[in-house]
């Protein structure tokens, strides 16, 4: 078979994704000569009428496979891998290499945060409202992916040039260029990026691959750059070069321009059209999406389990290198950080080809509920023995298995939600109930990050310094190592075992797949009286 014909045999599988007018074909005899219309549209297209082919939502050369490949997969990685360096690595920067540690008696680390994710929280709400209200022929939240590219790749060199001025200076430059970067160009990313799974399609199936190919991106990017590569070979190399950090940084930020445009224009809003032809697509109230959101039990459900989630997962990530410089290692010797994270994260390369499996069988929720036990008996072995390397690497391997379903299969779960909420208020709220997620997302960064760098100054840390003979310093006392310690390790320990009791009452994929029977039946009803 030849190249044209491969191409062929898969847009005809699979165009009707792309362009039909009618959501449900098959349901009547009108709509099944409306499918033959389409075709016939199709193969004028393959006769040379090259702009009506790129306008069907598929790029010449690529499958419907491939296309899912680069636009959930290879697009996101960008972005993905400089929020991942910047969770781990920009306070390091602040606390180590610009040494604002002392800043307004040790304050400043402690407010600005804070201040900074409530001046997000209301940007997430904002951007919420704009993209339930944005209607194009891109979507709703597709078209903002684009907006986004250049505004990350802008923003995030801006947080690591911080001139050479005095502490004053330096602190309002930290202050606006974390906001920008947060408040602005990454609400607008991480919105629209978390909103193309449940976007793309209603197929519970499919949703999961997407969210498996969104996950992996996130992992190959966390997993093997930011925990391998960067502590084992980028971090002793850059140390606390000022310079080195700028460049390192800048060439991050610049490469995920290119791929970010790339997640724009190999992802659809399939769901988005399905309303629009059915003409379902009308904005709906501001007030009436937040009472839907916050009276739906599920939802509130869904809140609260990433409200909580969130809080140890961000200070145990706050808490990593500080715990492999000072409580488990020696400061940035290479090792400590990369065996944490290499034997912590194999499970995250094995649970590719085995959470799904297990959620098909047993459940989503129940599946993930049971990690949730494994993940607190990891964190308390890691919090009864932390100085020894072998149980650390043991207690951090049951942990990250425990972890699995919640890194590959939630966001699915999350997404069956929206359609529940959609099945009972005849209207969908992906952007509100979206931003409320980033607004829970974020104040829990602004306020672990002050609460961290609150008992840092409150425990006497001291940034690294050199002596008098040209030696690198880098010492903490008992308490400060007891507070990193608990950070890392113990604080999970408790969230793991509150989230299993949780999500025993989440049960909403019990019924989901009626309720979306339902949802596609109204949809057609719809698309008939449009027509």
């Amino acid at each position: 078979m030849n190249y044209l014909t491969k191409l062929q045999d898969s847009f005809w599988k699979h165009m009707l994704y792309s362009r039909q007018k009618c959501c449900l074909p098959g349901i009547s005899g009108k709509l099944q000569k409306k499918v033959g219309r389409q075709e016939q549209w199709a193969k004028n297209c393959f006769r040379g009428r090259r702009g009506h082919f790129l306008r069907a939502g598929y790029r010449r050369g690529t499958s419907p496979a491939e296309s899912a490949g680069l636009g959930y997969l290879v697009g996101p990685m960008g972005a993905l891998l400089l929020n991942a360096v910047l969770a781990t690595y920009l306070n390091v920067y602040y606390t180590d290499v610009l040494g604002l540690t002392g800043f307004w008696g040790g304050a400043f680390l402690v407010v600005f945060p804070i201040v900074s994710k409530i001046i997000d929280a209301v940007t997430n709400i904002l951007m919420g409202y704009i993209i339930d209200r944005t209607r194009s022929r891109q979507g709703k939240a597709r078209p903002w992916l684009l907006i986004s590219a250049p505004l990350v790749a802008v923003t995030g060199v801006l947080l690591f040039t911080v001139p050479k001025a005095s502490t004053a200076v330096q602190a309002v430059w930290v202050m606006v260029s974390y906001n920008l970067f947060y408040s602005v160009a990454f609400t607008i990313y991480y919105m629209s990026h978390n909103l193309m799974v449940p976007l793309s399609t209603r197929d519970t199936t499919q949703r999961g691959k997407l969210s498996v190919f969104n996950q992996i991106a996130n992992i190959m990017m966390t997993g093997i750059l930011v925990a391998l590569i960067f502590p084992m070979l980028i971090m002793p190399a850059v140390g606390v070069d000022k310079p080195k950090w700028i460049a390192l940084m800048s060439l991050l930020s610049i490469f995920a321009l290119p791929l970010t445009v790339l997640e724009y224009y190999f992802t659809k809003e399939r769901v988005t059209q399905e309303e629009r032809e059915s003409g379902g697509d009308k904005a709906v109230p501001f007030l009436k999406q937040l009472k839907a959101i916050f009276t739906d039990r599920y939802m509130l459900l869904i809140y609260a389990y990433f409200l909580i989630y969130l809080f140890g997962s961000t200070i145990k990530n706050l808490s990593l290198v500080y715990f492999c410089n000072y409580v488990l290692g020696t400061y940035n010797d290479g090792v400590t950080q990369t065996l944490i994270s290499v034997i912590g994260g194999i499970p995250m390369g094995i649970g590719i080809f085995a959470v799904w499996p297990l959620a098909k069988r047993f459940g989503k929720r129940n599946v993930t509920l049971a990690g949730f036990i494994l993940y607190a008996l990891g964190s308390a072995i890691c919090w009864m023995f932390p100085r020894s390397m072998v149980i650390m690497l043991v207690g951090q391997f049951i942990k990250n298995i425990g972890g699995l379903p919640c890194s590959y299969v939630f966001m699915a779960l999350f997404a069956d939600v929206l359609d529940h909420m959609e099945w009972k208020t005849g209207f969908r709220s992906d952007g509100l109930a979206m931003s409320v997620y980033n607004t829970i997302n974020v104040a829990m960064v602004g306020i672990c990050t002050g609460v961290f760098n609150g008992l840092l100054a409150g425990t006497g840390y001291v940034a690294p310094y050199y002596d008098a003979a040209g030696e690198l310093i880098a010492v903490q006392s008992e308490t400060v190592q007891g507070v990193i310690t608990f950070g890392f390790v113990g604080l999970e320990t408790f969230t793991g075992v509150i989230l299993a009791v949780l999500l025993i009452f989440l049960n909403v994929e019990k019924t989901i797949g009626e309720k979306q029977a339902e949802i596609k039946a109204r949809i057609a009803a719809g698309c008939e009286v449009q027509k």
